[in-house]
């Protein structure tokens, strides 16, 4: 057979897999060590630990609102999520609600507020953001002059009603920095019962677009207080591509640690997102306490189709379990013009995961249409389905998020069958050949499509997670053996162990 993909590709994590043979044959053994004692543990009846941060998949379709830039979505106590975002037209504050993330795609939408139409708060009305401070309303936002649009400013708007759809918004005036030049993107948030502020802002005596900043909140939340500390100035290579930019920044607390992402470089395919990390207990206005990364979390996959995604936020699932990564992107490189003025970054959703060391992992933006899911192997519960090498197996701390989520599409084959797509190789498909299981892409052939479909069922070791019978070799699962997967009868409880997923 043909490899499916050239063995330089890019996205595969060859490089990073690779080593000396002693560092791979002591991690087999390790591995191997590992499988023996969860088989001995499922078969002497003991509860198997599920792994850190386990949580039920999500669902949703993306993209979730088009033509919806810098998007911000804020779960509240009542029930309801609200998005607010960015128009094309830079001319208006949009807000909408739903009890659902996916139900705010088809939510009506209500202008809140409209640009003057003289002097300040005039045009370019970008990135508002909405909080709930104090039992009150509140929205961030940035706006240019009608007599000079880039002299771009930051504001905030007030609303006392329990329900922000309605009452009235009352204009609270420009958030005050140490200086009077470009600022934007103003976010909020609470660590060890302080509230900060944190936005993008061109400083006079650093030659860059914008850096990131922080400071305490004053006593209302339209002023800062104290200390302004510089967190970001662009250097890398990838910030600084088309302009020297670090903006938008948003925050996401997990495992006694903060983390900030912002974007960085122009607003088409370079955008990207990169990221700060601190301890949650350290001093956040010591710009020694964040350590930046060195290369961005979140990028432009041409794989997928996703180009520019950044300016992003953070939600959570329906059921509160999952992290969400909210942010825009387009479907398409190649932009004519200045992309200010492209109409066309979405609104996108996909699951946060959280790698072994505590740190997120934002994978790549995913394709459009359905969001993918891993599959967590019940007996082996730190141990993900991904593929390596253009084999499929399981495996613990697979950081190259993607090997490891497929997306589960209508069967190949039909007949109620499901097949799994691979992310990062869109047309590839998880299919068995010669009973050892391989992602590869489908060549439209009637056996291949009978080779990648498999029929859902209940777990057969557990009723909550799900098992892949085999579509043309039926009695046969997948399951997994030495680290690999294959198609095989199953009948005792290890193998009916090693033949259940959960689906995270």
């Amino acid at each position: 057979m043909p490899l499916p993909f050239p063995r330089t590709d890019p996205n595969t994590r060859r490089a990073v897999r690779r080593g000396p043979a002693g560092h791979g044959v002591s991690r087999r053994l390790r591995s191997t060590l590992a499988a023996v004692l969860v088989v001995l543990a499922v078969s002497a009846g003991l509860p198997v630990a599920a792994p850190a941060h386990a949580a039920p998949a999500v669902n949703y379709t993306n993209p979730l609102v088009n033509q919806r830039a810098d998007p911000h979505i804020f779960r509240h106590t009542d029930g309801y999520y609200y998005l607010t975002a960015t128009v094309p037209q830079y001319d208006r504050i949009v807000l909408r609600r739903a009890t659902t993330l996916q139900g705010l795609a088809t939510a009506a939408e209500t202008t809140i507020w409209s640009r003057h139409t003289s002097g300040e708060m005039g045009a370019h009305i970008w990135a508002p953001e909405i909080h709930f401070i104090n039992n009150r309303w509140y929205v961030y936002f940035a706006a240019g002059r009608t007599d000079d649009v880039w002299r771009i400013r930051m504001y905030v708007l007030e609303n006392a009603n329990a329900n922000p759809l309605t009452g009235s918004w009352t204009e609270r005036g420009r958030i005050t920095t140490p200086w009077d030049t470009f600022s934007l993107d103003a976010s909020t948030f609470v660590a060890n019962g302080v509230r900060y502020l944190t936005w993008a802002q061109q400083e006079p005596s650093i030659g860059n677009n914008s850096n990131v900043y922080l400071a305490r909140m004053g006593a209302n939340p339209w002023q800062i207080t104290g200390t302004v500390t510089r967190l970001v100035v662009p250097t890398y290579d990838w910030e600084t591509r088309g302009y020297r930019v670090a903006e938008g920044p948003a925050v996401i607390q997990r495992n006694g640690r903060i983390f900030l992402t912002y974007s960085a470089s122009a607003t088409d395919a370079n955008y990207c997102l990169g990221m700060l990390s601190a301890s949650a207990s350290a001093n956040l206005l010591d710009a020694a306490s964040w350590s930046k990364s060195p290369n961005p979390v979140f990028a432009s996959n041409a794989a997928t189709g996703q180009y520019g995604p950044g300016h992003n936020s953070f939600t959570v699932s329906e059921d509160g379990q999952s992290d969400i990564l909210v942010y825009h992107d387009r479907n398409y490189r190649d932009i004519t013009g200045d992309p200010l003025n492209d109409p066309n970054r979405r609104t996108r959703l996909q699951k946060v995961y959280w790698n072994a060391d505590g740190t997120p992992n934002f994978g790549i933006p995913v394709p459009d249409g359905a969001t993918p899911v891993r599959l967590r192997s019940h007996d082996q519960a730190s141990s993900f389905i991904r593929h390596y090498d253009y084999r499929a197996r399981i495996e613990p701390n697979v950081t190259n998020l993607a090997d490891s989520q497929f997306r589960i599409v209508t069967g190949l084959a039909g007949g109620g069958s499901v097949s799994l797509e691979s992310t990062n190789f869109p047309g590839y498909y998880l299919r068995h050949r010669g009973y050892a299981l391989y992602v590869e892409k489908n060549d439209g052939s009637a056996l291949f499509g009978g080779d990648a479909s498999f029929r859902r069922q209940a777990g057969l070791a557990d009723s909550a997670g799900i098992s892949l019978e085999s579509q043309n070799f039926p009695g046969r699962h997948v399951r997994h053996r030495d680290g690999l997967l294959y198609i095989e009868a199953v009948s005792s409880s290890a193998e009916r162990a090693s033949a259940t997923f959960h689906l995270e």
